[in-house]
């Protein structure tokens, strides 16, 4: 594994619009813990749904409760239709209080593993904190995977050549985290058809009492990610009045009061992470974490950059990161052959 260098270079767009989502969030954070959503969805950019395929992947949207705001997008290569696709349910970041599947630079990033990857993807919505807090957005997830494994469903909301028993779960910052307490609840659970045979985590967020050396060392110095940031998003993300601190296992996933996985059937995992996120040190954290347990893992070091970057197509580290999950997913599903 390289170390990360000294300095960051980047493209001035790059640094703009890491500039533009990190003052978006501060101006959205109010200091009493909750989220400005009026002033957030001016700038919270969405796309529709497209019947017509556009860069070779259809899409649509299935409300399954609109009470629960349980709903998805699934992204479906239109080149492929012959073919017995896996499926990747996918859930998004934002520091568990923004975004959507229909944002744009969700669907663009969803449209890509679509079409690279060769997969049936399923963005699924969760509910924000920090109107609705923890564990809201693990139970939203790990519903869906049930409501998938009903034949009923599957058949309605899934294109026929959907194989839901090649499943992988994914997820980047956020989205990581749900994706790693779903995977693991999943690991536990009798389903009929659905089985989760991999994990895909993009620089999942994770995090603790004690601060690590990235944390220390390029806080305030990377775009987009500050401890000041991090820590709102737990505060706003965990349950008021309840007593806990970052080493609280949903946090700290691999820490003290972590849950004892070597004896589950935990997926094969890859582990994505960023020489300037300052979150890095938590994610190689899990990675080690994994191992020691005896699961299958794999560590991809982008040395050169920094949180988020699969969202930026003029990064060539972008396209490089969608081969790297393409080939964890063909790897995978070959291994079941």
């Amino acid at each position: 594994m390289e170390s990360a260098p000294k300095t960051l270079s980047l493209p001035l767009k790059t640094r703009f619009f890491l500039w533009f989502y990190g003052t978006g969030i501060d101006m959205i954070t109010r200091k009493d813990g909750t989220v400005n959503r009026r002033l957030f969805n001016l700038v919270n950019f969405r796309c529709p749904p497209s019947s017509e395929p556009m860069n070779g992947v259809k899409t649509y949207d299935v409300v399954v409760d609109s009470t629960r705001n349980l709903w998805f997008r699934v992204f479906v290569p239109t080149q492929y239709t012959e073919e017995d696709l896996p499926v990747m349910v996918f859930f998004h970041g934002g520091g568990f209080i923004s975004f959507s599947p229909d944002v744009v630079m969700y669907d663009d990033v969803c449209r890509k593993l679509a079409r690279e990857v060769h997969a049936i993807v399923v963005s699924c919505d969760y509910p924000l904190a920090p109107e609705h807090r923890h564990p809201v957005q693990h139970d939203h997830g790990f519903d869906m995977l049930k409501l998938l494994d009903v034949e009923e469903n599957m058949s309605k909301w899934l294109p026929k050549n959907a194989n839901i028993s090649r499943c992988f779960i994914a997820g980047d910052s956020a989205g990581g985290n749900i994706a790693h307490h779903v995977t693991q609840r999943a690991s536990q659970f009798n389903f009929k058809q659905l089985k989760v045979i991999g994990l895909v985590m993009l620089q999942p967020f994770f995090g603790g009492e004690e601060r690590t050396n990235s944390e220390i060392r390029m806080d305030g110095s990377t775009p987009f990610m500050s401890l000041k940031r991090t820590d709102w998003f737990w505060n706003a993300f965990m349950p008021q009045g309840e007593h806990c601190n970052r080493d609280h296992p949903v946090i700290n996933v691999s820490g003290p009061n972590a849950v004892d996985i070597s004896n589950i059937d935990f997926p094969p995992t890859i582990v994505v992470v960023a020489g300037f996120d300052i979150l890095r040190d938590w994610q190689i954290k899990y990675y080690q974490w994994l191992k020691k347990s005896g699961k299958e893992a794999y560590l991809v070091d982008y040395p050169n950059m920094v949180h988020a970057f699969c969202f930026f197509p003029e990064l060539p580290e972008t396209d490089q990161l969608i081969l790297e999950v393409k080939e964890f997913v063909h790897k995978v599903v070959c291994n079941l052959s």
